[in-house]
Parts: structure tokens; C-alpha cells; sequence
């Protein structure tokens, strides 16, 4: 009964995880540059001073799928979709730059150009500040020409550029804020990729594939169900071995 019910508790913690994982897939199937989790199970050798002979399952979120999504034209000057491997860089909450690739970015109130989730995108001078303008567009290679208020509409400037990074050599993780950073080095940053090009007035939608998504959460389900009729069983059989020590009246 022991190693049974321990068992089946280490695979329902798994299956639990696996289950938070789809779901937030399936919650992101519709936000934009969301790139799916991958969850992966290890062992967990349970440690103490004798031998160690038992392990549980662990089941987390290891990787992102890093699949492109698919684009698609909103004719809007500030959308930009980022093409191939490359990273958008922003700022995180913590201050340190992070990845991303959410291209639905936007002005707010003081000028900060920021992704569509609040995130500060940087540059080559750091997060971006947008004075007031009459025009503004993002070309294919990052930059951002702008029409100053009350300026010659046929002579844009430009004010920055995006910094767009590349991960080739590196590995990158996704944080629970659905961030990218380099992985093991805390505050690395991935040098920009003069070579990324981006698609402007574009949108690259989330790479879930809602289907699949559906049809493993259904498994992930039934191992649930399964192992909760194990340890049913297992007690079943705990108790129909103490009634048999028993001693008769």
C-alpha cells in the first residue's frame, strides 16, 4: 500500500502540472507572438542517509515550442511581426532586458513605446520615448522614421531602431511571466541581429496548436483518472489484509 499510494501521488502531482500547462497553452491560443510550453517529466530521487530506492515523477515546463506563427497584415503603422528566430528586446518588470516576441506594440500616455502587454521596448539608447508626431512607421529592418508635430511630412527622421536579438549559440528559457532570458547567466544579453528583419503593419499570432492541445489535455485527464483508481484499489487491498489478521471471535 505504501510504495502503491506513493506511487500514484507522484504521478497525479505530474499529471497536474501537465494539466496547468495545456491549459495556459489553450488561454494563449489567441495572444499575440505566445509561443506554446513544453512540460517534460525527470526523477526525483528521494534522498535521506540510507539507500536511495525510491524516486518521484516531476513533471515542468523545460522549453518553449519555438515555432514561427502565423502572420498576418493589420495595416496598422505600430504592428510589426517579427520574421525567423529573432527576439524583439524589452525591459522586464525587474528592470533587466528580456525577449519577447509580441509585435502589437503601442504609445502610451508619456510617450513610452511599449509592447501590448506593458513590457518598455528598447533600442539603441535604451527603452523608447516617442515625442509627439504627425506620422510614425516601423521599415522592415527595425527602424522607426517619424513625422514630427507640425514637421515636413516628406522628410521623416528617424528615431530609433529596435533592437531585434539573436539567440543562434545561446539557449533562452521562458519565465513565468512568459518572457524569454538567457539561461544560467544571470543578466546576460543576447547581442542584436543587424540581419533580423521584421514584417511591418503585421501580426504573428500564437503557435498552438489548439487541437493538439485539446487531445493531451484529454490524456492527461485519464492519467488522472487512472491513478486515482490505483490508490482506490491499493486501499481496497489494505483493508482486506487487516480484516484477514484479524483474530475470530
Amino acid at each position: 500500500m505504501d510504495k502503491v499510494a506513493y506511487t500514484s501521488l507522484s504521478a497525479l502531482r505530474g499529471a497536474m502540472a501537465r494539466q496547468a500547462a495545456i491549459a495556459n497553452n489553450l488561454a494563449n491560443a489567441s495572444t499575440t507572438g505566445f509561443r506554446a510550453e513544453m512540460s517534460s517529466v525527470r526523477s526525483l530521487w528521494v534522498q535521506g542517509g540510507g539507500l536511495e530506492s525510491r524516486a518521484t515523477a516531476a513533471e515542468e515546463v523545460v522549453s518553449a515550442d519555438m515555432k514561427s506563427g502565423v502572420i498576418a497584415e493589420t495595416g496598422r503603422d505600430l504592428d510589426i511581426a517579427v520574421l525567423g528566430d529573432a527576439l524583439l528586446a524589452v525591459q522586464s518588470p525587474e528592470g533587466e532586458e528580456a525577449y519577447t516576441r509580441r509585435g502589437d506594440l503601442v504609445r502610451n500616455d508619456s510617450g513610452l513605446l511599449t509592447t501590448g502587454d506593458g513590457h518598455p521596448v528598447i533600442g539603441n539608447q535604451g527603452p523608447i520615448t516617442i515625442p509627439p508626431v504627425d506620422a510614425i512607421r516601423v521599415d522592415s529592418d527595425g527602424k522607426i522614421w517619424i513625422v514630427p508635430a507640425g514637421g515636413d511630412p516628406n522628410v521623416p527622421q528617424e528615431l530609433d531602431r529596435l533592437k531585434l536579438a539573436s539567440a543562434t549559440g545561446l539557449k533562452v528559457k521562458k519565465a513565468m511571466d512568459g518572457l524569454f532570458r538567457v539561461e544560467g547567466d544571470l543578466g546576460a544579453i543576447l547581442p542584436a541581429d543587424i540581419t533580423a528583419q521584421i514584417q511591418p503593419k503585421s501580426l504573428e499570432g500564437s503557435n498552438v496548436d489548439v487541437t493538439k492541445a485539446l487531445v493531451e489535455m484529454i490524456e492527461a485527464s485519464r492519467a488522472w483518472d487512472q491513478q486515482v483508481k490505483l490508490i482506490s484499489s491499493a486501499q481496497e487491498i489494505d483493508v482486506s489484509a487487516v480484516d484477514l489478521m484479524r483474530l475470530p471471535d
